[in-house]
């Protein structure tokens, strides 16, 4: 399919990595299509693994088949939304794409939920069944009255009002027939961390998901080679894109990881010769910090990815130093399915978060106005288009044309771009400090503390002043062993950023708050000190 060409005049094209297309042909396909291609290629290949289980490319296929012919029976029609609730594993592969051959479309949910906030999603998205395991159906059953749930299907058990997803699997029915548009038609039905606000659900095509599958694919030159491993979670649109549907266009090979667990994910790597990983920062600080590190073989890795939050430069030096793999930065969100940048693995820049990715364009405009372009270095709001980028919000047509304007993403967040055409993150725009009129961006302070070796993890927040309006307080988690006082850090603070940037207090605290994927949540810390505030 023909796609919008980004302007020749763009500073990345100069910068452009070696071997890398500037544009793909992306098929007029259903995102399920992806798997029957790749079964057409490698049917016996392992697809994914998980806990010793293992399933090729071919059964893969007819059990997605099957799963899809019994949600036909049981009513579900083209279009109709499936909530998903499950933890990384194979069964959450199998109901992914099962759910999409029906012709329905996947809302995936945190598996961690609990009844209300899986109640809000089910209702939000309107939809008429879930699959689970027995933890998710003792919520589904405390919302179901107030719901239009008509389906239930259950990985790992059996209960009664539910349909077992082995005994479905038993059947080895084939999947019916259905017609899509792929422009058109909603494949997933994302709903975002919820940072601010309810969480809003972000419609993606199956064009959507199938340009980010081959994008990223085709940037780090994926093969059936590689072998992935499988810690984001799979609910997740990054975990979504880069775990499930970009190895399945690729024809690689994922071993899944239910949770993070610094061992198990290293001994992995080391018997599975993984050749890629991906994760939040905060992963990865998490590694440096554990000594098992050195203690296993991470050659085979070709590189690692991070993201989900600023990278200051002191985590990725440490990383290559600790093990001679290559990180590389990209940035992305939701709306976005979720991959809009990436760093040429060759000439990764510290600071940056690379160019954007193949038939996608970027702007940095001026973030009150939305639409004056800034000159390189100025920072701004922003702005992105390419064939990733959703439909739009579900029930938010405010939202929408906030978001959404003469077909651009506004992304929310801050960066600016350099004179060789690299993106720059540097925050968002709601969680900026004001301090006197000055604005701050809490990244550039949090860089600078993770400068000190005692600092393990920190985010900066605006503490309320009457004076000042707020100033920047860091909240920190020192590495085990070390130490350091509140007066130390505020002063090796004060002599790495500007003085209306320095850092006024310092709390130390167990653990940074987070979301699933890693990314920090400082409005959890900010509304906390806000409450503070108030009482006393």
């Amino acid at each position: 399919m023909p796609q919008a060409i980004v302007p020749y005049d763009r500073p990345w094209w100069r910068y452009w990595p070696h071997g890398v297309p500037r544009s793909l042909d992306y098929p007029d396909v259903p995102l399920f299509e992806l798997l029957a291609r790749t079964v057409a290629r490698y049917p016996e290949a392992v697809a994914f693994q998980c806990q010793g289980r293992r399933l090729t490319y071919r059964r893969l296929d007819h059990a997605t088949g099957a799963l899809a012919a019994h949600l036909r029976r049981s009513g579900v029609s083209p279009g109709d939304r499936i909530v998903l609730a499950l933890p990384n594993s194979l069964e959450f592969a199998i109901a992914y794409y099962g759910i999409l051959k029906a012709g329905a479309t996947v809302c995936p949910a945190n598996p961690m939920y609990q009844a209300e906030e899986l109640g809000y999603q089910i209702s939000d998205a309107g939809a008429l069944g879930v699959i689970t395991d027995l933890g998710g159906y003792e919520k589904v059953n405390k919302v179901r009255p107030a719901t239009r749930l008509k389906t239930v299907v259950l990985a790992g058990g059996a209960a009664e009002g539910a349909h077992s997803l082995a005994d479905i699997l038993r059947q080895r029915a084939k999947a019916p027939a259905v017609e899509l548009r792929p422009a058109e038609d909603i494949a997933a039905i994302i709903y975002t961390g919820g940072t601010t606000g309810l969480p809003k659900g972000a419609m993606l095509t199956h064009r959507n998901l199938v340009a980010n599958a081959m994008q990223n694919a085709a940037w780090f030159n994926w093969t059936h080679r590689d072998v992935i491993m499988g810690v984001l979670p799979f609910y997740h649109t990054w975990g979504g894109s880069t775990c499930l549907n970009s190895p399945i266009y690729a024809g690689a090979r994922v071993v899944i990881l239910p949770r993070f667990d610094a061992k198990e994910l290293l001994s992995a790597i080391e018997r599975e010769k993984a050749t890629v990983l991906y994760g939040a920062t905060s992963m990865f600080i998490t590694l440096l910090a554990s000594p098992l590190l050195g203690q296993y073989d991470l050659s085979s890795l070709r590189y690692v990815k991070t993201g989900a939050m600023p990278v200051p430069p002191e985590v990725k030096e440490r990383w290559e130093r600790a093990t001679g793999v290559t990180m590389a930065i990209g940035y992305g969100l939701t709306e976005a399915s979720p991959e809009a940048t990436n760093s040429p693995l060759e000439r990764v820049k510290a600071g940056a978060i690379g160019f954007p990715m193949m038939d996608t364009d970027a702007r940095i405009v001026d973030p009150e106005t939305g639409t004056a372009d800034l000159p390189a270095g100025a920072v701004g709001e922003i702005i992105i288009r390419g064939p990733q980028v959703m439909k739009g919000y579900l029930n938010r047509p405010e939202d929408n044309r906030e978001t959404l304007r003469d077909g651009w993403l506004y992304t929310g967040d801050l960066g600016f771009m350099d004179d060789e055409g690299y993106l720059h993150h540097v925050d968002r725009k709601k969680e900026i400090i004001k301090y006197k009129g000055y604005t701050i961006a809490p990244a550039e302070v949090e860089a600078a503390l993770y400068e000190h070796p005692a600092v393990r993890e920190c985010a900066v927040i605006g503490k309320p002043d009457e004076l000042a309006g707020e100033v920047p307080k860091a909240c920190i988690v020192l590495k085990e062993g070390s130490s350091a006082t509140a007066e130390e850090l505020i002063r090796f603070c004060a002599g790495k950023v500007a003085a209306y940037k320095r850092v006024r207090e310092v709390e130390f605290v167990a653990e940074i708050p987070k979301t699933a994927v890693g990314k920090v949540l400082r409005r959890v810390l900010r509304d906390r000190e806000r409450a503070r505030a108030s009482a006393s």
